[in-house]
């Protein structure tokens, strides 16, 4: 059954152009151009991806994404962002964005993004793995729920991949490229700042001291580790992660 793919953009010529691309890969497509139809579309088509500009009338991208996650945690959104903006890219990926393109993007890279984020997107089998625990935190794959001395916490579906990757390769050093290529599906040139986001965010929910974590480690140069008992090795701070 072909992929149904959603997208928010106000640029006729852009929409024009992604829907022939999409629909001469065999998706199905639906368009909104502005926040309000792309909510509306999604309730009523349940799209398999979104992708979603950031800057469209009505209702921010922002605002469109931050209401989907708050009911659904799965489906893969792909944000659009202005060329250079850094800030536009962290806000949407902390808004449970699960990767961005930046126009003017090429073809290929969109596409190979999109494969990446369906291919990933089987996201319901990590629902059925076993429910995982670590130090305080308590983690139900099947709520996409954690709870760490009795506080609760939501999980984005990128981020169980993250904890299920680490846990099942605990204590091991992993390398960024290889969680880019194990979680992503796609090996990225030049950049990691998005699982390096992740991460952050990860950080926030489930260590006592984001700064000073104790379960996600930075393997400096390299990547990251992780200990499920807690930090073993001599501290290496959070922000070492920013070195690539």
């Amino acid at each position: 059954m072909a992929e149904r793919i959603l997208i928010v953009e106000d640029d006729p010529a852009i929409v024009m152009g992604l829907e022939d691309l999409l629909v001469g890969e065999g998706y199905l497509v639906d368009a909104a151009r502005d926040g309000n139809q792309a909510i509306e579309l999604y309730r009523r088509r349940k799209p398999d991806l979104i992708v979603l500009d950031i800057m469209i009338p009505e209702i921010s991208g922002y605002e469109v994404c931050r209401r989907i996650r708050k009911k659904d945690a799965e489906t893969p959104i792909l944000m659009l962002t202005a060329k250079g903006q850094e800030p536009d890219k962290v806000a949407g990926l902390e808004l449970g964005a699960d990767d961005y393109v930046v126009k003017p993007f090429g073809v290929s890279e969109l596409l190979a993004r999109i494969r990446a984020l369906l291919r990933r997107s089987r996201v319901r089998e990590v629902g059925r793995c076993e429910e995982l625990s670590f130090g305080d935190v308590r983690i139900d794959p099947q709520k996409l729920e954690g709870t760490k001395k009795g506080r609760t916490f939501a999980l984005t579906a990128r981020e169980l991949q993250l904890l299920s990757l680490f846990n099942s390769r605990s204590g091991q050093v992993l390398d960024r490229a290889e969680i880019l290529d194990e979680i992503w599906g796609l090996r990225y040139e030049g950049t990691t700042r998005t699982l390096d986001q992740h991460i952050a965010n990860l950080r926030k929910k489930i260590e006592e001291d984001p700064a000073q974590p104790l379960h996600i480690l930075t393997v400096h140069g390299v990547g990251y580790r992780f200990a499920p008992r807690g930090k073993d090795l001599p501290h290496l701070p959070a922000d070492s992660m920013d070195a690539d």
